[in-house]
């Protein structure tokens, strides 16, 4: 069981000094727009992930006019009591406690407190380019598996390294090639790792993926989710040894894991190109459902599930199968946010939901 008892908000985003503490399974939070529905979401989710979800950053989390924020959490993860601090000094400088004892390097928190969230621009996940839909896959497979975050990391940095590289010889007009093959084997091997691990755990996904989308719509659309890498047909060595001509020619490497994609079909065609409204928010939230249900299965914990302004996403009848399965047949604590609060009730009459409601 995972549990969020309280949060302690001060000089983060809109937030003063602010306490809330939550009593029941499913949180409703109410209030007009601007009042800071999201932005405690997002506080909670700071928590969880040591970033906000929605900035890059942290400059823009601090208060106007502050020098910094401090969060305060006390989680109950399996009747054992996580107390989450965060302090931002507002000068590059960024301490991350749980239960007094500092992080000495903030990747170790990721997946001790496993959450999910579903936020209005999500849907760019399915109708904007390759990188939101790798941003997605990564935040699941981070939470379930330490060694694809730290290869990540690795990745990525090195990745910086080689496209600086290859400016570098664009403008001084020559080529160091033993330095050059250095920094490819540094690429090359956390570059498989991670397309082993992605591919390992998209076979796992993309049933549970395909499922929900049946049952959030309702219908017998055939929905399939692919995991696309230039890897599936040729080893990392030669792809790098391919594209070197145009690595030197556009500056950046072309090749490798971050050029990986998740295509969706619906009935055998491109989703994007036929899909309705209703279909593309019917597979954002089967995928995000999807992330939910892997993070349980192997954690054996419900995650926290964070729902932001999710009425306007669905019609009644979807979101009423959606939040029966959310709140109804799991036993996550969920936070739903809404600019009416009748709304709220009645959903939570109609569901026989024990929930409750704070108002902002």
């Amino acid at each position: 069981m995972l549990r969020l008892q309280k949060i302690t908000i001060t000089h983060f985003k809109n937030y003063g000094i602010t306490n809330f503490s939550f009593t029941k399974n499913v949180v409703g939070i109410c209030g007009l727009n601007g009042v800071g529905k999201t932005n405690l979401l997002d506080a909670i989710y700071y928590c969880c992930f040591t970033k906000s979800y929605f900035t890059l950053s942290d400059t823009l989390n601090i208060q106007f006019d502050k020098d910094g924020f401090r969060l305060e959490a006390h989680f109950e993860k399996n009747k054992e009591p996580q107390k989450i601090i965060c302090i931002n000094r507002g000068v590059g400088k960024k301490d991350f406690l749980v239960n007094d004892i500092a992080y000495d390097k903030l990747a170790k928190h990721i997946g001790t407190l496993p959450a999910v969230i579903i936020a209005p621009d999500d849907v760019e996940i399915i109708i904007g380019g390759s990188e939101g839909r790798r941003r997605y896959l990564d935040t699941l497979i981070c939470q379930l598996d330490n060694e694809y975050l730290q290869q990540l990391i690795t990745y990525n940095k090195v990745l910086q390294q080689r496209n600086g590289l290859l400016k570098r010889f664009a403008e001084q007009g020559k080529i160091d090639t033993l330095l050059l093959d250095v920094i490819n084997e540094q690429l090359i091997n956390p570059g498989k790792i991670i397309f082993e691990k992605r591919t390992h755990y998209t076979q796992i996904l993309i049933p549970l993926v395909e499922n929900f989308y049946r049952q959030i719509a309702d219908n017998n659309e055939k929905i399939q989710f692919n995991y696309v890498s230039l890897l599936q047909a040729e080893s990392f060595e030669m792809l790098i040894q391919k594209t070197f001509e145009k690595d030197k020619i556009l500056q950046r490497t072309n090749a490798g894991i971050h050029k990986d994609e998740i295509t969706f079909t619906l009935n055998n065609q491109a989703f994007k190109q036929i899909a309705s409204q209703g279909q593309r928010k019917s597979l954002l939230f089967a995928l995000k459902l999807g992330q939910y249900q892997l993070l349980k299965n192997y954690n054996k914990i419900s995650p926290i599930l964070l729902l932001d302004d999710v009425f306007e996403k669905l019609d009644e009848k979807r979101m009423h199968r959606l939040l029966h399965w959310v709140c109804k047949e799991n036993d996550g604590q969920v936070f739903i946010t809404d600019t009416h609060k009748q709304r709220l009730q009645n959903i939570f009459e109609q569901l026989q939901i024990d929930g409750e409601i704070i108002q902002l």
